[in-house]
């Protein structure tokens, strides 16, 4: 903790900086918390983002921050001056950050660039200026090392695109803090693999934070999940790409815990019986921005995809699901997922994309996210209440009754399973990887190389946070030393790989016995967001039989939603009430108000809800 002793605490803002000179303040003892001696050069007076958030103070003040810190935080101090990893220091004025939403801090960060030490005092050359930030994670979220998501902005608080550790420019990041993984490593090792694998997985870059002077220990700099050229590297969709090709990508989906009537996205039109559905969530655009046509395309794709992945064609080479899907991305999704025996595999933190169709509109699955309750790093098997009873390098994740148990049915994987050439490529693609880099030989180098960049820092982690020798949920294993925590990860992986050798084809294939073949059709309204009073584009159009028609209103009102043919005669009432804000979905068979079979041609529907109306056109086939 560095404190300095003046009459305002705003006055360290007005120092320059050539004026400023280290104050540790050294803390000894258990119990003293975490305590880091950390000497830091005061930022430029002349930054004007940063006077923007040091707000007045006295004495007292500071002094009572010094005695909060002393009282609360676990660990040893910790004598912090320079590291061999990049330093990042962030600045809240003792505001604790929230889950959400971000509040506004200040970031300096000293990347003198790779074999290169970085000093304390040295000047920020990496970044220094404004971020918003607040605490990340779900179950991570316990731990008292917390992990954050934070934006580079401008003195106004708009996004700002910079390079943070050699990475690309960009304005979204994440802070990951391992913890409970006292190998510090596995989140880093896991998207190392992807990216040899895939087109995109974040990257990665360790570093040593300091918040609000308090050394936090070793954190993982991510690239956040997102549509960018140098990440997600698929099409803009803009607010007025409502038609053809331009309509057609990009799009990021992805499935997570969410909230009922919260949480942006809509339900699988499939499930089992007395089941719970799948539901897809919006990632980009997001729900803020994603327009009533472009929620109407994305999923009229996925509901293609599912309706044919039900059907018997399924596998057929020309028409079933590999028009739809990139084979060869959902084939490594589930090789790095079970070497990793990821336990959130299939369920949670599951991402898939889409380019334009004129780029290539095949779903793409991917890219990763979140491992740290990977490569051996827990004690039960996917549901905290079952019991680990085999061996921890066992057992195929996706054919596990447990994970089949515990999330919505997602009708995919059991069909794409089935699919014998499916297995022949993930069969070939893992001999193929076998004999490159996933040989032991390459895997031990990479978890060493980490090891041997961590040595140092690793010290100063484990003294800030005492967990050597101490079990912290959920380990699987428990080492005294960090050495030993990084001998038990090559050792898991060794033997990881050596059983997926002989069992992960034959795992593999008894999917196709989880669980009973007893799919249901059950295309459902639900659609938890509102963006505004709309009328979407009908899907399928053309149509031969039943398409659907959606509609959403912003407050209660009256809603009238009818079908007209071109002399503008109404024909059929599909909605006629008062409806509650919300989306709505509604089909309709082409049928008349008697019941009577319209003829194929052009008909127009129309809605009158308030003060809104618009009107939409329609092929029906015959």
């Amino acid at each position: 903790m560095l404190v300095y002793f003046t009459d305002s605490l705003n006055a360290w803002t007005s120092a320059p900086r050539e004026d400023f000179a280290a104050h540790p303040l050294a803390v000894a003892g258990r119990g003293c918390g975490g305590v880091g001696t950390v000497g830091r050069r005061r930022p430029d007076a002349a930054t004007p983002e940063r006077q923007k958030y040091a707000p007045p103070g006295r004495r007292f003040c500071a002094v009572l921050i010094l005695l909060v810190a002393l009282l609360s935080s676990p660990g040893f101090a910790v004598d912090f001056t320079s590291s061999n990893l990049s330093i990042i220091d962030i600045r809240t004025d003792g505001v604790p950050i929230p889950d959400e939403p971000k509040i506004e801090a200040w970031m300096g960060v000293i990347d003198k660039g790779p074999e290169q030490r970085n000093h304390i005092g040295d000047p920020f050359n990496g970044y220094v200026g404004n971020i918003g930030i607040e605490v990340r994670g779900s179950s991570s979220q316990s731990f008292p090392k917390k992990s954050y998501a934070l934006e580079t902005r401008t003195a106004d608080g708009e996004n700002l695109d910079v390079e943070l550790l050699g990475m690309p420019p960009e304005n979204d990041w994440v802070l990951y803090a391992p913890y409970s993984d006292k190998s510090l490593m596995r989140n880093a090792l896991a998207c190392w693999i992807a990216r040899q694998m895939q087109p995109y997985a974040s990257r990665t870059r360790f570093c040593e934070v300091v918040l609000n002077g308090d050394y936090q220990g070793i954190y993982v700099l991510m690239e956040k999940i997102k549509r960018d050229k140098n990440r997600v590297d698929i099409s803009t969709l803009r607010e007025e790409d409502s038609a053809g090709d331009e309509l057609t990508g990009g799009y990021i989906i992805r499935f997570d815990r969410f909230v009922a009537g919260q949480t942006a996205g809509w339900y699988s039109a499939y499930s089992f019986a007395a089941l719970p559905r799948l539901f897809y969530q919006y990632h980009y655009p997001r729900a803020s921005t994603i327009t009533l046509e472009q929620e109407m395309y994305i999923q009229g794709f996925f509901n293609q995809l599912e309706d044919i992945l039900a059907g018997r064609q399924f596998s057929d080479s020309e028409q079933g699901y590999a028009r739809y899907i990139d084979v060869a991305s959902f084939v490594d999704h589930i090789i790095i997922n079970e070497v990793a025996k990821n336990v959130d595999a299939y369920r949670l933190s599951t991402f898939m994309y889409k380019d334009k169709d004129s780029i290539d509109g095949r779903l793409v699955m991917g890219p990763i996210w979140d491992f740290n309750l990977a490569f051996g790093n827990i004690n039960y098997n996917v549901h905290p209440s079952a019991e680990m009873r085999e061996d921890p390098r066992h057992e195929v994740q996706i054919n596990n009754r447990i994970v089949w148990g515990s999330v919505p049915f997602w009708i995919w994987w059991r069909r794409i399973l089935q699919d014998e050439a499916f297995i022949a490529a993930l069969e070939e693609r893992w001999q193929v990887l076998r004999g490159d880099f996933l040989q032991r030989a390459g895997i031990d180098a990479k978890i060493d190389s980490m090891a041997l960049h961590l040595e140092e820092a690793q010290a100063r982690n484990f003294a800030r946070w005492p967990v050597l020798g101490e079990w912290v949920w959920p380990n699987y294993f428990v080492g005294q030393t960090y050495a030993e925590e990084v001998e038990y990860l090559k050792e898991w992986l060794a033997g990881r790989l050596a059983w997926l050798d002989g069992n992960f084809i034959a795992g593999i294939r008894l999917v196709a016995d989880l669980p009973p073949d007893d799919i249901v059709f059950t295309y459902a309204a639900e659609t938890p967001v509102v963006p505004s009073f709309a009328l979407g584009q009908n899907y399928p159009n053309p149509f031969n039989g039943r398409t659907t028609i959606r509609f959403a209103v912003a407050t209660r009102t009256p809603v009238d939603l009818s079908i007209y043919n071109l002399n503008g005669q109404k024909v059929a009432t599909l909605v006629e009430g008062v409806r509650k804000a919300g989306e709505y979905t509604v089909d309709w068979d082409g049928m008349d108000r008697a019941g009577n079979e319209l003829a194929a041609g052009i008909y127009l529907y129309r809605i009158n809800s308030g003060s809104f109306r618009k009107v939409e056109k329609m092929l029906l086939l015959k």
